[in-house]
């Protein structure tokens, strides 16, 4: 299990310190220096993350500014930068001026080396991630899961909403991704602009339970459906895939939307869970019930200690697709109670 150590280790003494436990508890130990020298970067970070830390907290802005100033220059009298000849038995990334330029050295394995992609990824340049899932189809107003069928009349007029809601927006270099299914695909049509299809951002697989209600699923595979209920992040529809599954498919996805300015996705409900979850930072027990609810645009703002989240709905009426977590989850439930969160439907 990675354990992180949040710390201004600012000498080599401290350094070695923590390597020496490390060392002692069985732990690879993997540094990472982030140094600022260009005097706009320092200024634009003590506004856009210092003042938003929780040490700064109905704190005048001028008096935090000089506060933090002033722990700078006391870190810089006893600052011991990491060293390329002293250091090189170390593993560890520098980073320079927000990913101006870096350093790697002694990458471990493979978990060190995705903590560097994903260093080497992230930027601080302010931006905003769309996310929406596709409008209605015509297996949403029935109630069945999964499938690739096109869009409902009200999906296709939410395409149409979506369109007018991003053009009024007058977003600098949006790029739009979908997944490779008729009804995330239909719904980007709508908004003549070119997009990206991406196979990874398909829903969740179903597996043997693909395009049957909740209803049809209880009756044929009641264990199956309790089972879920019991652990919905881990469980795995037989054939199919799981939440915990999804997440691992959505890495590179996650890794380009940290690289990526401002993007507008649109993808699926248990696949829309899965990103908001990284960006709010949610547990994975919380991740399957997240609400995603269809022609709903979420714009995310990453900040600092977090990330803004404002919901636009776009006044299209469409189905209910979210079911919670019914009461009673146990194998021998009678039908009624597996079945009392099951959203209405055709």
């Amino acid at each position: 299990m990675p354990q992180v150590f949040d710390a201004t280790n600012t000498t080599r003494e401290r350094r070695e310190t923590i390597f020496n436990f490390g060392e002692q508890n069985g732990y690879k130990t993997f540094f990472v220096e982030s140094i600022c020298v260009d005097p706009e970067v320092i200024a634009a970070n003590i506004v856009q993350v210092k003042l938003g830390s929780p040490d700064y907290v109905n704190r005048d802005s001028d008096e935090a500014t000089e506060d933090f100033l002033r722990r700078i220059e006391c870190y810089e009298n006893s600052y011991e930068s990491l060293d390329e000849e002293l250091d090189r038995d170390l593993s560890y990334i520098k980073i320079m001026d927000v990913g101006l330029s870096y350093v790697v050295n002694r990458v471990a394995d493979h978990i060190q080396s995705r903590i560097v992609y994903y260093l080497m990824n992230i930027h601080v340049t302010p931006r905003s991630i769309y996310l929406c899932r596709h409008g209605e189809s015509e297996l949403n107003l029935k109630g069945r899961i999964g499938g690739d069928t096109g869009l409902s009349p009200r999906g296709r007029e939410f395409a149409k909403s979506l369109a007018k809601f991003i053009s009024d927006q007058n977003i600098k270099d949006l790029k739009v991704w979908t997944s490779q299914m008729k009804r995330t695909i239909q719904t980007a049509e709508a908004l003549g602009v070119p997009y990206e299809q991406w196979k990874v951002l398909n829903e969740i697989d179903a597996g043997v339970c693909e395009e049957m209600t909740y209803e049809e699923i209880q009756d044929h595979y009641p264990l199956e459906f309790a089972l879920r209920d019991q652990d919905k992040y881990r469980y795995r529809y037989p054939k199919g895939e799981s939440y915990e599954d999804l997440v691992q498919r959505l890495e590179p996805v996650i890794m380009e939307l940290e690289r990526q300015e401002n993007v507008l996705v649109i993808c699926h409900q248990a696949v829309m869970r899965c990103l908001l979850a990284y960006f709010l930072d949610k547990m994975a027990e919380q991740l399957p019930y997240l609400k995603c609810p269809l022609h709903t645009v979420l714009k995310l703002t990453p900040m600092a200690y977090g990330c803004k989240v404002e919901s636009i709905f776009l006044n299209v009426e469409a189905v209910n697709t979210h079911r919670d977590r019914p009461q009673n989850v146990d194998i021998s439930r009678p039908p009624e109670e597996a079945l009392v969160t099951v959203p209405a439907h055709q």
